[in-house]
């Protein structure tokens, strides 16, 4: 009977720590940041990648947690497993490009799924524990720069060149100005490579990565070419201030499309 009883207790208390982990990863994002930081994560995938599927799904989970949180997602499809048997439709060289840019201050480190927090953080994509811990550390931090991203005028059905506003406030006077068009959801069937016979959901699909020079600008108008029609329950502007030295990003943020838009 004693035995029974201690093992009655052990399994209360496995189910107990499991059920606080749980919640502890559940409610991880939505617990309150000290400072007015921000988070960009950037994770660089490829359907032909068979590592690549865990990192997509948590960044899916991180995109339903984030709410109206300061975080940033964007995932980047590259396009050297294209050759390895399966092409990926999302994939572009310059998302690779980036991603060897990167590489020079992670120790050459270029590779699937790696995803990258503020340009100065790297991580394996799917290792969930060290990547909520740095994009809760990234919100605390305090700021002293900030960017506005605005349309200028905005019609739904017509999208196409579209030009923006672009804002700076603090000491930033170095950073490049980098705007990515950003599809919220995709799947594909892959019928080969190493993910062959899986059908896979993405979020946070850069289409377009644009980067302007500011100089030394506080503010000035860009033009961006934007599919139509362009709602915003499917697609985002996400505009960031890097430094193209460093690849650090001081700032980030949405864009604001006015007026409103139909269809939202």
């Amino acid at each position: 009977m004693k035995l029974v009883k201690l093992s009655a207790v052990c399994v209360v208390l496995v189910l107990l720590l499991s059920a606080t982990t749980l919640v502890n990863q559940h409610t991880l994002l939505s617990s309150k940041a000290a400072g007015n930081g921000f988070a960009v994560l950037e994770l660089f995938t490829s359907e032909g990648c068979s590592s690549c599927p865990p990192a997509d799904e948590l960044l899916a989970r991180i995109q339903k947690q984030a709410g109206n949180k300061p975080i940033y997602l964007l995932a980047y499809h590259v396009d050297y497993w294209d050759r390895l048997g399966w092409k990926d439709s999302f994939s572009k060289p310059e998302y690779s490009k980036r991603q060897y840019t990167y590489s020079r201050q992670f120790a050459g480190q270029v590779y699937t799924p790696q995803l990258i927090i503020n340009g100065n953080k790297e991580f394996v994509g799917s290792d969930e524990s060290a990547i909520n811990d740095a994009l809760m550390s990234a919100l605390k931090i305090q700021t002293s720069t900030s960017l506005v991203f605005q349309a200028q005028t905005f019609q739904t059905q017509y999208a196409g060149n579209t030009r923006f506003n672009y804002q700076v406030t603090g000491e930033d006077n170095t950073s490049q100005l980098v705007v990515a068009l950003v599809q919220k959801q995709g799947m594909s069937k892959v019928e080969r490579g190493e993910n062959k016979g899986r059908t896979l959901s993405h979020v946070q699909i850069v289409r377009a990565l644009y980067n302007f020079d500011r100089k030394t600008e506080k503010e000035g108008i860009v033009t961006l070419n934007l599919p139509a029609p362009f709602y915003t329950k499917d697609w985002e502007i996400i505009a960031m201030l890097q430094n193209p030295k460093t690849g650090i990003i001081h700032a980030a943020t949405r864009a604001i499309l006015t007026p409103p838009m139909k269809g939202t």
